[in-house]
């Protein structure tokens, strides 16, 4: 069983950058695995953020944020990104990590999440 871990998270002013890390601490990812970044602000559903192959280029973004969040992994780190840049007050919100095994946005096909780290972007 895979356990993930974010870590990253904290203040930033809006316009400014946070990479988050999403470490695989137990277990490994298969190859086959689809590792994605998810967000949670209060009182509002959990929403799709980014998601990313283990082991191929392919990437998804949401509309809000592309252009601004690229994510990236580091294969022998066992660790998936989440580089935010331009972050707006929208952007405050617990970020999760997650891993599944279908190339999709809809939280309920992810296995394995990780406790989550608070990112706050002061307007």
């Amino acid at each position: 069983q895979v356990q993930l871990a974010e870590s990253g998270g904290g203040p930033v002013e809006a316009g400014g950058s946070l990479r988050l890390s999403c470490a695989a601490t137990t277990g490994r990812i298969y190859s086959s695995s689809v590792m994605a970044w998810f967000r949670q602000a209060p009182g509002k559903k959990r929403e799709f953020v980014a998601l990313t192959r283990w082991h191929s280029s392919s990437t998804l973004y949401a509309d809000s944020v592309k252009g601004r969040f690229a994510i990236f992994r580091d294969n022998a780190k066992n660790t998936v990104y989440l580089q935010m840049n331009n972050l707006k007050a929208e952007g405050t919100a617990v970020y999760y990590c997650a891993r599944g095994s279908k190339y999709a946005s809809n939280p309920a096909e992810y296995v394995n999440w990780g406790q989550g780290t608070q990112v706050t972007v002061a307007a």
